[in-house]
Parts: C-alpha cells; sequence; structure tokens
C-alpha cells in the first residue's frame, strides 16, 4: 500500500531538515572525522573506515575511530596502502571493537587496501561498477565478500546496509555543510537510500511513513520512495530531519528523567 504524505507532514520535515542540516551537526557525528582530514583521497578513506565502526554508543565509537585517525597522523589512505594499519591492528583473534576482532578488521583493512590497489581509490571501484547507489551497494558489499572480509561490510544487499547508505550520502551529497559530494560527478543523489538508523526508524512510524519496523532493504527503499514526496531532488535530506529529531526527542527525554 502506497504512503501518501500529508502536506502538513511534508512542512514539518522540510523545517527540520533546513534545521538540523548545519556544521553544528557534525559535532559528536562520525562524520565529523571526514572534515578533520585534507584531500579528496584522505576524506574518502576516513569516511570509510569511520562508517564501518559507526555502531552502539557514540561514547564508545569516536574514541576508538579518533584512535584509528591518530596513528594514521590524518594521511588516512596512505596509511591503508601502506599497510601501516597492521601495527594497530594485528591479524590477531582479540577484541578491536564490540563484535569486532583485530583479525576481522585486520581483514577488512586489508581488502580495502587491495581495492585501492586495483582501482585507485574506492571512488574509482564504485565508479566503473555501479550507475546508481542500489549497484554501488552491490558491487561494494560483493567485492568485500569475495576477498573474504566478513563481519564489518555486508554480505549483500538484502539487508539494510544501514552505515553504507550513510557513507553513500557522505560521498555523493552536495551542496552540504555536512556530506562531502565527492562522489557526485557519478553518482546520482536522487538515487541515495535512506539509512536505517534506529531514530529515523522510530520517527518514520511516528510520523506515518513507515508500517514496516523491520530493518531491510526493501523497508529502507520503501522510506526514500516515501521522501521522495517531500524532498523530490535529495530525498536524503529528509535523513537530517528524521534523525536530527529523533537525537533531539532522546537527549530531551534523557534531561527530564
Amino acid at each position: 500500500m502506497n504512503i501518501i504524505v500529508p502536506q502538513t507532514t511534508i512542512e514539518s520535515l522540510k523545517l527540520y531538515a533546513e534545521r538540523f542540516e548545519n556544521k553544528d551537526f557534525i559535532e559528536g557525528d562520525p562524520s565529523w572525522f571526514m572534515h578533520q582530514v585534507k584531500g579528496s583521497d584522505n576524506q574518502e578513506a576516513m569516511a570509510f573506515i569511520a562508517q564501518a565502526v559507526s555502531y552502539g554508543s557514540r561514547k564508545q565509537f569516536m574514541p576508538k575511530i579518533q584512535r584509528l585517525l591518530d596513528h594514521s597522523g590524518g594521511e588516512v589512505s596512505k596509511w591503508v596502502v601502506e599497510g601501516a594499519f597492521n601495527d594497530l591492528v594485528p591479524q590477531e583473534n582479540t577484541c578491536f571493537y564490540r563484535l569486532y576482532t583485530n583479525e576481522m578488521f585486520n581483514a577488512f583493512l586489508s581488502t580495502y587496501r587491495r581495492m585501492i590497489g586495483e582501482y585507485g581509490s574506492m571512488g574509482e571501484f564504485v565508479r566503473r561498477n555501479s550507475h546508481d547507489t542500489l549497484s554501488a551497494i552491490v558491487a561494494l558489499t560483493s567485492y568485500f565478500s569475495a576477498q573474504g572480509s566478513k563481519g564489518i561490510v555486508p554480505l549483500n544487499a538484502k539487508s539494510s546496509c544501514k552505515r553504507l547508505c550513510m557513507f553513500l550520502r557522505w560521498m555523493v551529497r552536495d551542496h552540504s555543510p555536512v556530506d562531502l559530494g565527492l562522489w557526485s560527478g557519478f553518482i546520482d543523489k536522487k538515487t541515495l537510500i535512506m539509512p536505517l538508523d534506529v531514530h529515523v526508524m522510530r520517527q518514520s512510524v511516528g510520523f506515518g511513513l513507515l508500517k514496516a519496523t523491520t530493518a531491510t532493504m526493501t523497508t529502507a527503499l520503501r522510506l526514500t520512495d516515501v521522501m521522495r514526496q517531500v524532498f523530490p531532488d535529495d530525498p536524503l535530506k529528509g535523513d537530517f530531519a528524521l534523525f536530527g529529531l529523533g537525537v533531539t526527542s532522546l537527549t530531551s527525554l534523557t534531561s527530564d528523567s
């Protein structure tokens, strides 16, 4: 059943998007890290690594990403290409972060290193192997899966691929104080897919934008189609509205308790 967004909800979402998509959004968000390095190669690499660790509590994963950035000295792409990460992330079955072992994260970085060696950059890999966001996700998940990297990049595009959708938002959306737009020349932002964060899911159900509560790619695509009613040329502008509102509501509830 198609969901028709009421005009009052459209107006509210547009207001919330304008309210939250600003430089202040970056503070405390994993997107902050890609703004701390210079050069498109370093920004791309930092963004990809940051998204991989962005799950669980921000108080836990933000210091972990900072440690990776510090170890690279800001030259993140070179750090990957030269395999300098092996000093920090050894091939050992010990804990790296939550469910990630050092061995898993080393395999993830080693596969990324191989991709850069083959294509020059992840951007070039995506440019050659996809034509829109969904095909980019399929290409990325297939590549990492084929190389034996498991547990960090999803095995396929059947799940919501939340972190990859967020990463692609960072890479594709242009003219934003938050997103970089490095891939805007070969991926159309109209094809971006909503990252199904818990805050986004909660607010989507509250606004009547979603009925399903299972985080699958099908659900993500349905929500994206609904957001195109609000932002036809830039559906992921709605991510700022829903995520920002969700985080603000949670903070308010925490402060009041």
